[in-house]
């Protein structure tokens, strides 16, 4: 059992009673006790008391309280995970996702080039191997990921990792860090879908802006004159990149089997953020009938 005390508990008057307060001079509150469930009472929770009523009672007794309804105001922030193949269009849902739920967004990359910027000590470490032409050890990016989490909106907002991890052993160090995804989200795209949609792509060098030769074309020809391609924006390269996506995506696939779910990713951007919007919204329907379970 855990025990809340009068000082820990915030009160409030009934919704459905609202002239009625929930305690009054003659109210007595030694202890509430409520059957421990980190999905029903943690330490972020506040408790709203929707009816209160005591009894007085012979001096020979304790006051008595009794709680006809009690609810957590606020629930465990979400912790999702998004992984998708190159153009498989996770960057366009990360925002609408971020944008509903208010999740911190966290992609490695973004944060690598910030700690890099801000010259921290795991940033300084990271630049060390990059102006050797090294690959930026596991173990210093598995460690800027962990902080980023850890940082308090991460804990109070709750937190969606774009495109990480990408190996076991990154799934592995973060799973060992306490750091396990409520959904996995997993966008599919047919390969020859992303082949097209890499190959297609262009970026003008003055606004920044990507464009796809199908899909987004450029507004005037102007623009058309002046854009550019990647140089891996080809169709042997990213089917290389392709590959070593897979390779490594599966084993990471492995680590989340309990919460993964697969998403159609090769329709519309709408189409496509509907199917997690679903998911989502069945994950917080889910956690609240589980509340309501407890409290009943």
């Amino acid at each position: 059992m855990a025990s809340l005390n009068s000082s820990s508990v915030s009160f409030l008057n009934s919704p459905s009673l609202p002239n009625k307060p929930l305690l009054t001079a003659n109210s007595s509150l030694n202890q509430l006790s409520f059957p421990k469930s980190s999905s029903l009472i943690n330490s972020n929770d506040s408790l709203t008391l929707f009816h209160v009523r005591s009894s007085r009672a012979s001096s020979s007794r304790s006051p008595k309280v009794l709680v006809v309804a009690a609810a957590a105001n606020k629930s465990e922030p979400l912790k999702i995970m998004i992984s998708g193949a190159p153009a498989s269009g996770k960057g366009t849902q990360c925002e609408l996702i971020k944008k509903k739920y208010d999740l911190v967004h966290i992609a490695a990359g973004d944060l690598l080039r910030t700690e890099i910027a801000s010259g921290s000590d795991n940033g300084k470490r990271a630049k060390e191997h990059m102006d050797i032409g090294q690959l930026v050890p596991d173990e210093i990016v598995v460690m800027m990921v962990k902080e980023r989490l850890m940082q308090p909106d991460s804990q109070d907002k709750g937190w969606l990792l774009d495109g990480y991890p990408r190996s076991l052993s990154q799934a592995t160090k973060l799973q060992g860090y306490g750091f396990h995804p409520d959904l996995f989200i997993l966008l599919e795209v047919p390969e020859e879908i992303l082949v097209e949609r890499v190959v297609g792509r262009r970026l003008d060098p003055v606004t920044g802006k990507i464009y796809h030769l199908k899909y987004s074309p450029p507004e005037t020809e102007e623009i058309a004159a002046r854009l550019t391609q990647r140089f891996d924006d080809t169709e042997e390269k990213v089917k290389l990149r392709l590959h070593t996506h897979h390779q490594n995506v599966a084993s990471v696939l492995a680590m989340f089997e309990d919460t993964i779910i697969k998403v159609d990713g090769s329709v519309s951007k709408e189409a496509v953020f509907a199917q997690i919007d679903s998911a989502l919204t069945k994950l917080l329907e889910q956690r609240a009938e589980k509340i309501g379970s407890a409290i009943a």
